[in-house]
């Protein structure tokens, strides 16, 4: 396997930790905080450096997989910026509506579907 496509594969799992970790602490607060601004941040910043590696190391810009990919991407992206413009409205440490968690964790979860998704078509390789 190219260096490369193991690159992605070690940062990917770096934004499944920092992603896991904001939906967590922000499902048992009940809040946005540092920390969840923070890992979700992260999060991003990992994920979009792994989507970047493994294009490059497949060569490959449209697959099922990527496409998949790219809208779990798409989706904890617009997770974070919902956050950071609810803490601009409300302020850190506000209490968030349960209609906004769920769509957090629908979103993560997406995310973790992606994620999965692109382990199974490894090992199959």
């Amino acid at each position: 396997m190219k260096p490369i496509l193991l690159a992605g594969i070690s940062i990917v799992h770096l934004a499944l930790l920092s992603y896991a970790t904001a939906i967590v602490i922000q499902s048992r607060k009940k809040a946005i905080t540092r920390h969840v601004l923070f890992f979700l941040t992260l999060g991003i910043i990992l994920d979009l450096s792994a989507t970047i590696c493994m294009v490059i190391g497949s060569g490959k810009v449209i697959s099922l997989h990527g496409m998949i990919g790219y809208s779990s991407l798409a989706g904890m992206l617009a997770d974070t910026i919902i956050s950071y413009l609810n803490v601009r409205r409300n302020g850190l440490n506000s209490v968030l509506s349960q209609k906004f968690i769920r769509w957090s964790q629908a979103a993560f979860s997406y995310w973790v579907v992606a994620y999965i998704t692109g382990a199974i078509l490894v090992m199959m390789h």
